[in-house]
């Protein structure tokens, strides 16, 4: 596949961005795949190589979902042999890794390490790919509000044929209106993919629910894949004759049967007795197998019950796994009580939690949308000096359609003792959020600082509404920053409003 088909894909591709939630932070980079196919590199090949064992060490970070070191380690590939033959496709798994984490500085930097392949190892093996990967990084930046980044993407778009940049222009309003998603939306995604994994032969979990199963390898003698044959079938029948198997593989301890009990933990959380709670608890609080406690709390999230609820509660206060305490996040956003609630509005302003985990709270509050959460969450920005956490307070604000929250975004956005990305965040996450439009047009003349201005511009352009059409005009004729009145011609440039044409002939013939 040519390169500008691969980009052409990747465009398409982040159309899907629209449609899918992470438990992060909103549609997130972090849960993507590899383009075209690339979900891992290659093993080390050149055993001679002064950098094979660096690389072999690189990729098995990057296997193991452990981005943050395998960028490091792609990275000092290129910087301690940049002669090396890994070199050249070393920039290209760095940049992954980083969109991978999917943070606002990770993405740049991701864009850099491309950038850095392309002048330095334009021949590289992996430079198609590259091109792919790097729209759809420009696309996540741009969802989180990277006015830079929204222009590159359609710039890149503008290269390519007037078919092809109709394409583009639709993934951008695909990406705008993604940030709009209600709760409803997100908790039927949830559904939806639990369905799928019902479904699933292939145990365990992928993603972030399952551990690759070792245990085959280290019980040779056990028929493991008849006895999951056989617990599939299992499905089949009615509760009375499958929990009491259940139970019995359940109460086994032995290594060798871990595989078997975290296939049987699904299976009794399909079923809708009285005894799986007890099983789940039972399971989450003294199976030896770290990853049958952590499926056993997930699967925690099905029991709506105060006991689960507890028990969830007893995680987060007590555990020290970091993979255990996101299941029980996970786990305490699906239960609608206000216990919950509490229980993640507890963990949020716990500062000597992992950041990661007090966003992902964070985001769960942002979806169950009540005054006392957004209470917590407004303190909590005062309170916080972390830029990532800080983000997605922001984005959770704006999942409630409140003005209360729309005019504290603007408030944020006008503080100048806030730094000025996280000011344009806010910026960008009122207008998602359904700002009134003459809040955000009046925005302008009472701001004078030029980032906020430009993050204005951007906010503007992605908004469907005739009024927001004429103030980009009028700033295209009275502003004094050549930059900024630049901005706002080519965002005017991509409107579908007909008074556009007519604005600038007026400009070309006056």
């Amino acid at each position: 596949m040519g390169t500008r088909t691969k980009i052409l894909t990747s465009l398409i591709l982040l159309l899907g961005v629209a449609g899918g939630i992470s438990a992060q932070s909103g549609p997130s980079p972090s849960r993507s795949t590899a383009p075209e196919g690339r979900k891992a590199p290659p093993p080390a090949w050149q055993p001679g190589d002064p950098a094979d064992s660096l690389y072999t060490a690189a990729r098995e970070a990057l296997n193991r979902g452990d981005y943050r070191l395998a960028a490091k380690l792609f990275a000092e590939i290129v910087e301690r042999f940049p002669d090396s033959s890994y070199a050249p496709d070393a920039l290209y798994w760095q940049a992954f890794a980083l969109y991978r984490i999917g943070g606002s500085d990770d993405l740049r930097n991701a864009l850099r390490a491309l950038e850095l392949q392309r002048t330095r190892y334009p021949q590289a093996a992996t430079r198609g790919d590259a091109d792919a990967l790097a729209v759809r990084i420009r696309g996540a930046l741009a969802w989180q509000g990277d006015a830079k980044a929204a222009k590159e993407l359609f710039e890149v778009a503008n290269a390519l044929t007037l078919a092809e940049a109709e394409v583009a222009k639709a993934v951008a309003e695909a990406q705008a209106e993604a940030a709009r998603v209600s709760k409803d939306a997100v908790q039927q995604a949830v559904r939806q993919a639990m369905e799928i994994a019902t479904k699933s032969a292939g145990w365990p979990m992928p993603g972030p629910w399952g551990t690759s199963d070792t245990s085959a390898a280290r019980c040779p003698g056990q028929d493991n894949e008849l006895r999951v044959a056989t617990l599939n079938a299992l499905l089949q029948m009615d509760a009375d004759r499958t929990l009491p198997i259940l139970r019995q593989i359940l109460a086994r301890r032995d290594e060798c049967s871990a595989s078997l009990r975290r296939r049987a933990l699904f299976l009794v959380s399909q079923q809708r007795t009285a005894e799986t709670e007890d099983l789940l608890l039972e399971a989450a609080r003294e199976d030896p197998d770290p990853e049958v406690r952590r499926q056993a709390v997930f699967w925690l999230s099905q029991v709506p019950s105060e006991r689960a609820v507890s028990a969830l509660e007893e995680v987060l206060e007590e555990s020290d796994d970091p993979a255990l305490l996101d299941r029980a996040i996970f786990a305490l956003s699906q239960h609608r009580s206000p216990r919950a609630s509490q229980a993640l509005r507890r963990f949020a302003e716990k500062e000597d939690a992992p950041e990661d985990l007090r966003e992902k709270a964070v985001f769960w509050l942002g979806q169950h949308r009540s005054p006392e959460n957004a209470e917590l969450l407004r303190s909590l920005f005062r309170r916080t000096t972390s830029p990532g956490l800080k983000e997605k307070i922001l984005f959770s604000l704006s999942q409630t359609p409140a003005p209360d929250n729309q005019r504290w975004l603007l408030e944020v956005a006008a503080d100048p003792e806030e730094p000025l990305e996280v000011r344009k965040k806010a910026l960008f996450w009122a207008g998602q959020g359904g700002a009134p439009i003459e809040d955000l047009l009046s925005f302008y003349d009472r701001i004078e600082d030029r980032g906020v201005r430009e993050q204005l511009i951007f906010t503007y352009a992605q908004r469907k509404d005739p009024a927001a059409v004429e103030k980009l005009m009028e700033i295209v004729r009275t502003e004094r920053d050549r930059d900024l009145r630049q901005k706002a011609l080519f965002w005017l440039a991509q409107s579908d409003d007909p008074r556009v044409v007519e604005f600038f002939q007026q400009i070309l013939t006056r």
